[in-house]
Formats: structure tokens, sequence, C-alpha cells
């Protein structure tokens, strides 16, 4: 299935039914007085996150969404009919924009969890109401009420613990494959990845995590070159970012430290809460470097980096390894769960649903 992260659909929910003037007409009672019912309520458009969907795709071809109207009100007192409710499911992260304003309406990371997007109009009053000892025969009756309507924006935050972040063929879809059972395509030509990719990392058999592979960044992707920008937004929920930087590029005018610091730029500009998340280094394809030269290479590029950015070890930890043959990914690996199980048992046992705000 084509993975969709992006939507945008028009929604209404119904409106309220009319309320009715309505008189009692039977025999023998000539004045039987008002009678006529409430319109009922307009059905009322949810949105509840879904673990089975991980995709939008449902939405890019169906783009009007419409709640039925109530019912009108009739006489012998009987109230219209409520319109039936929508429930729109959407796949678990899943965060809802008003598109006319770009607030926030619903974000959704967690599976079941269900907003009310829309409220139904509610149903006109019928004569019933009006009647007074003044005004024993009132004709007035109301409309409903229009229920409400809005330009949606949808987009899909992958919900990962760790994200892969670095240039195009800086060795993350290898990565990834080499860790998890995740199998993303694997070519030596630039944005081989063109979708994000989910693995899961499993250590042993009681603890996991799981891993988001998104598209290589470039130089200007925050002002909209290239493809990783589109996918930023799935880094956003990630605990801990692996920055993969190639140490022996086939360009030889290719300068790893320039590269690295190109990627810090682009996060900067996007999205600074991305450069506030942990992100460690991972200096990537060793296999390709004598092994004599290996450890001068690394404090080299170490050095010039820190010089550059200011890091010390104790912020930003560091890792030389080859993925593809799996040369200290295991270290990575168990170093990633150790933090990840640390801060899931600081976290609240529960959290307060969607709904209860």
């Amino acid at each position: 299935m084509k993975f969709i992260d992006e939507a945008k659909i028009y929604i209404k929910a119904g409106d309220g039914g009319n309320g009715v003037a309505s008189f009692r007409r039977e025999k023998y009672i000539p004045m039987g007085g008002p009678d006529g019912g409430d319109g009922g309520r307009g059905g009322s458009i949810f949105i509840q996150a879904d673990r089975n969907l991980n995709t939008l795709v449902d939405y890019r071809y169906t783009r009007k969404f419409l709640a039925p109207r109530g019912e009108n009100g009739r006489g012998a007192d009987c109230y219209g009919a409520a319109g039936k409710d929508i429930t729109l499911k959407v796949p678990v992260g899943t965060v809802v924009y008003d598109q006319n304003n770009d607030e926030i309406l619903a974000d959704l990371p967690k599976d079941g969890m269900q907003v009310q997007i829309a409220q139904g109009g509610k149903g006109g009053l019928g004569n019933i109401h009006f009647k007074s000892s003044v005004n024993r025969a009132p004709r007035k009756c109301t409309k409903g009420e229009a229920g409400e309507e809005f330009e949606l924006r949808m987009e899909l935050r992958v919900l990962a613990d760790v994200g892969l972040l670095g240039l195009p063929n800086a060795g993350k879809s290898t990565f990834i494959r080499s860790v998890s059972a995740a199998r993303p395509k694997v070519a030596d030509y630039p944005f081989t990845t063109l979708h994000p990719n989910l693995g899961v990392v499993r250590v042993d058999d009681q603890r996991s995590f799981v891993i988001a592979d998104v598209p290589g960044l470039i130089e200007g992707a925050a002002d909209g070159a290239g493809l990783g920008v589109r996918f930023l937004k799935h880094l956003q929920r990630t605990r801990i970012l692996l920055h993969l930087v190639d140490l022996a590029p086939c360009d030889p005018n290719a300068n790893p430290v320039e590269d690295a610091l190109a990627i810090v730029r682009e996060l900067e500009k996007h999205d600074p809460a991305l450069v506030a998340k942990p992100r460690w280094l991972v200096l990537n394809k060793l296999d390709l470097i004598p092994e004599e030269e290996r450890e001068a290479r690394v404090a080299d590029f170490l050095a010039a980096y820190r010089q550059a950015t200011q890091d010390t070890a104790e912020e930003q930890p560091h890792f030389a390894i080859a993925a593809i043959s799996g040369e200290g990914t295991r270290e990575i690996t168990y170093r990633l769960m150790d933090v990840l199980q640390a801060s899931r048992e600081q976290e609240p046992e529960t959290v307060a649903d969607a709904n209860e705000e």
C-alpha cells in the first residue's frame, strides 16, 4: 500500500432538525392544545486512532464527510430522531489541524483515543415549549442549529523511540536492516529511501524498541530542497536521534565534518526542538577505512566537530561502526535500550485520554 502521511478533508456535522408547530386534533377534543415536538440533534463527527492503520491513503481519495442531519419534529409530542454520528479512523500518531488557522484540533498518539472534531447542531424547539397561561395556542417553533464544519489537514507522525538522521547514502537504511527485521531498499545512489521505514529492534525476549528511518536530508532541506524536510515531522515524537555520518565518502572533495554540520543547521531551521533532543553521533562505514587509520580518522572527526559545535562526549555519545557488517551496532542497540528503558520507567503509568481534556 502506498505510504500517505498527509491529507486534507472537509467535514460537516449534521444540522439539527426543525421543531414543529402542531396542535392536538382528536374527536371530542376540539381544543387539544399544542403538541409539536422538537427536532433531533445533528450527527457529530469523531476521529479515532486505530493501530491497524498505517497510512492516510483512505482520505486522499475521499475528501468530504457529512454527518446526517436530525429529523424534524412531528405532532403528537413526537421528537425527531438524532442524526447518526460518524467516526473517522486514522493511524496512531495522527495530528489534526484546522486548515484555516493551523490550530491543532486533535493529537492521537495512543490506540483507541477518540476526539470529537465537529459537533452536531441542536434540534429546534416545537411549540409545546412556548405555551403559557397567556398563550395557550402558540404557533411559534424554532429551526435546528447548523452543525460545525471544518477544513482539516491531517498529518501522520510515525511513533518511534529512535529516529535516524543523515545525508543521502549515509547508511541509514543499511543500519536499520542490520539491527532489525526491516528491509528497506539499499542502493548506491541518493534518495533510495522515499518514505519512512520502521523497524523493531529486539534486544532480548523481553526488551525491544522501534526505530524510524526517514529520507536523507540535504543542504537547503528546510527551505524545500530534497525530500527529507517532508518527513522531519516523523522525528518529532522520537526520544533519541541517531545522526549517521559517512566517515569514508566516495567523493574525495566531501568533508564529513561539514556534512554533519549541514544536518544540524537544517534541524535548527526546521524545528529547534529537534536539535534539543538527545542526538548521538554514529560514524559509519569503518569497513572502507584501513584498520590502522580508523582510530585517527575518528579522533580527527570528533575534534573538528566538537570545536565547531562545542559539544562534549557527555552531551553527545559517539559510536564508530560498519553497518553493512554489523560491526559496532550491537553496542548501540544495548545502549539505546538501557536509556529508553530508564526513560519509560520514569513515565506515569496512565495518560489522560483526550476526551477527558
